[in-house]
């Protein structure tokens, strides 16, 4: 969509991240907004972690309404902001920013999207048994709603940043008052914890295109009676999802969530309900152009 006239009273949104030239959030956004007869336009900007607090200062502007957050800033921009939505401050990362006439409120949209896709598709974490690959801002807001909704977790994250994920373990444990693990993300350990495990999410960026032909998990681990759910959204269909459909798990895609969290910022920016179901047609649509 390229055919957009952009006046003075357009308003401004966007996406900031590094790298962001995979993002889709453009195309989505910009199709909803169009549906729904909205003078708004939505862009992809490039952030270096060093400009981050500039860019931020800069999004005050009048015009510009609001900003999504991806990797690596979900956590770093938050001193950046006026104020914080509780669900994000108790996740300790924001993917979603409001300007209301220069005051910058951070939401997370990640957390309820990630539900709402459970949801939709008629699976009740509540009780269930998670394993959750990653310690980042994606897994921080997953793992906080599964958390809330009275799941039971398992928290891998590779030996390097091992220490963000006995963070995590330890502050929802402390907040929800039941244990939750910390384990280095080795084979040994994922199968030990995935023998017990009803659901699987991969908060990682490991199948991410362009490298389709990783996963993080080996395929003889997988088994039929386990929802996989990889936030990877590019390619639709990731290594990890083709092994599990394989094996006869239940399979979603990151699309999903990337659809929901989108669909919830489009409304805190709009004050209008978003038409999800184009939304995730012309996501689909684009990664598979």
């Amino acid at each position: 969509m390229t055919n957009k006239s952009v006046s003075g009273k357009t308003r401004l949104c966007g996406v900031i991240g590094d790298p962001i030239e995979h993002t889709v959030s453009p195309a989505m956004h910009n199709a909803a907004f169009k549906k729904m007869g909205l003078d708004y336009w939505y862009v992809a900007f490039r952030v270096k972690k060093e400009d981050l607090g500039k860019t931020i200062a800069g999004m005050r502007a009048p015009n510009i309404r609001g900003l999504n957050v991806t990797i690596p800033h979900k956590v770093a921009v938050i001193p950046f902001l006026d104020e914080l939505d509780p669900l994000a401050e108790r996740i300790g990362a924001v993917n979603t920013i409001v300007n209301d006439d220069g005051t910058l409120t951070g939401y997370n949209t990640d957390a309820t999207g990630f539900l709402q896709a459970l949801l939709e598709r008629g699976i009740e974490p509540k009780g269930k048994n998670v394993v959750i690959l990653g310690a980042g801002g994606a897994s921080r807001a997953i793992s906080f709603i599964l958390a809330e909704r009275g799941a039971h977790l398992v928290i891998l994250n590779r030996q390097l940043e091992l220490d963000w994920a006995e963070e995590l373990a330890g502050r929802l444990s402390n907040i929800f008052r039941e244990e939750v693990r910390s384990l280095e993300l080795v084979e040994e350990n994922l199968a030990r914890a995935l023998d017990k495990a009803d659901i699987l999410v991969n908060a990682t960026s490991v199948g991410m295109s362009p490298n389709i032909d990783e996963t993080p998990v080996a395929s003889h681990l997988l088994k039929p009676d386990l929802v996989v759910f990889d936030v990877v959204y590019n390619p639709v269909k990731t290594r990890l999802l083709r092994e599990a459909e394989k094996a006869g798990a239940e399979t979603i895609s990151g699309v999903e969530m990337l659809v929901w969290q989108g669909a919830s910022a489009f409304e805190k920016w709009t004050g209008v309900k978003a038409p999800a179901k184009l939304m995730r047609e012309e996501v689909i649509k684009v990664l598979k152009a």
